[in-house]
């Protein structure tokens, strides 16, 4: 039994970057507030979280003074750092780069579509803490669009700036520009002031071409994720659509011993939020379970 570990997966920049703030900021001292999950990963968070890292709401933020907190890299909408400044807060701003300059984007967008009266729509995930902080910059007026079925939800005899959460399907992006143009058509607006961005990170949309050729490769996949992970629910769905033998586990404790019958070759991956050593301690298991 052959068992490969794909080298692809594992956390983004963004993410390294905010667990390498946490650790180095415990190195210098016991404690450090987290405004939302670090990383949508339970077991690296109970890592951090050993370490002195306590993660808060936003209401429980609202109550601290002349305290230190960190910002995640998915960022946080404009009222955060207001009530940041109020409270004496210092911020330690971990923001993933794309996410800031999507943000930025997102804002001018806003401005532009004050003055014609028009719209703005960001496709993403209902909820999620990236949506939510690029919707503040549009003093939450954004419209979310999370499926193509709710394409209706827009005004087409209006002005509209598109864009995309980053963690995004680059396919499903595509085929929501499509269909919005159609019905801009359909309404009547042959020309409409319509302008879409790409703004999904390539880190990201990359991994979908590449776990699809690691997918067909292996007889099993074993794909390492948190079911929380807007990433991870995409991502462990392209190699479930190649590899009708792909499951999803959260950790090494998930695993069935039965899923291995008559197979030798085992490919374990995972998203963008996946620590390498979990997968580690994965493949550990496998080879102590198929002995």
């Amino acid at each position: 039994m052959k068992i490969t570990i794909d080298k692809k997966s594992g956390f983004c920049f963004g993410v390294v970057h905010a667990i390498e703030a946490v650790e180095k900021t415990l190195q210098n001292q016991d404690h450090l507030y987290c405004l939302g999950s670090i990383v949508h990963n339970d077991e690296e968070v109970h890592r951090l979280e050993k370490m002195g890292m306590e993660i808060i709401n936003l209401k429980k933020m609202a109550m601290l003074r002349d305290k230190s907190v960190l910002i995640r890299a998915h960022g946080e909408p404009p009222a955060t750092y207001e009530m940041a400044k109020n409270n004496n807060i210092s911020i330690i701003d971990t923001t993933c780069p794309v996410v800031l300059e999507l943000q930025k984007k997102v804002h001018a967008g806003y401005r532009a579509m004050k003055v014609k009266k028009g719209q703005v729509a960001i496709f993403g995930k209902k909820g999620h803490a990236e949506v939510i902080g690029l919707a503040g910059q549009t003093d939450n007026t954004a419209l979310v669009i999370s499926s193509l079925k709710e394409v209706e939800t827009i005004d087409f005899s209006k002005p509209l700036r598109l864009y995309a959460q980053t963690t995004q399907s680059l396919s499903t992006f595509e085929s929501l520009i499509g269909l919005i143009k159609s019905k801009y058509y359909l309404y009547g607006n042959k020309k409409p002031d319509f302008i879409w961005y790409d703004t999904i990170c390539r880190q990201v949309s990359s991994r979908e071409s590449h776990l699809k050729k690691f997918s067909i490769g292996h007889h099993i996949i074993i794909f390492v994720s948190s079911k929380e992970s807007s990433n991870g629910q995409v991502l462990y769905q392209v190699c479930k659509s190649v590899n009708n033998r792909s499951y999803m586990i959260s950790s090494e404790k998930d695993l069935r011993s039965e899923w291995f019958e008559n197979c030798k070759h085992i490919g374990i991956c995972g998203t963008t939020s996946t620590p390498m050593w979990l997968m580690n301690a994965v493949a550990e298991e496998i080879k102590r379970i198929t002995e």
